[in-house]
């Protein structure tokens, strides 16, 4: 198995994710985009998706951009502004993409978008910490 798909097998073990029901529809080295629809479950008191949801999805895709070199990376920060509400049958797309790195630390942006259509539903930035530790290395 090559190293990419190692990676990517590592990060789809992440159980959070699973449980979420989140699909890793592409990843490569400091981006990522990863979907998920709305379950009648995901809605607060009002009837639409619950922020945390919103805030669970994107923070899967920052997870696999962060970690897509294979190399261990925490977050350090997440800030998020929602911009619009969406409902159960909504299909949502989370878009993270490495903006700088400098050292250990780097910072990324997160869009996550309704499909189809890509109206914007939140707008993040987080930064992550990278350690020293790899947890697939090597070229193959």
């Amino acid at each position: 198995m090559k190293k990419d798909e190692r990676i990517l097998a590592h990060i789809e073990q992440d159980t959070f994710a699973n449980w979420l029901g989140t699909r890793i529809e592409e990843l490569r080295t400091g981006y990522s985009r990863v979907s998920l629809t709305i379950q009648p479950t995901m809605t607060n008191f009002h009837g639409t998706t619950h922020g945390g949801v919103v805030f669970g999805l994107a923070d899967v895709a920052f997870a696999a951009a962060s970690n897509s070199r294979g190399q261990t990376a925490v977050a350090l920060n997440m800030t998020i502004s929602y911009l619009q509400a969406t409902s159960v049958g909504d299909q949502l797309v989370a878009e993270a993409q490495e903006q700088h790195q400098g050292g250990p630390i780097a910072l990324y942006d997160i869009t996550v978008t309704r499909q189809p259509g890509g109206e914007p539903v939140a707008k993040l930035q987080a930064m992550v910490y990278r350690k020293k530790e790899w947890f697939v290395s090597g070229n193959q």
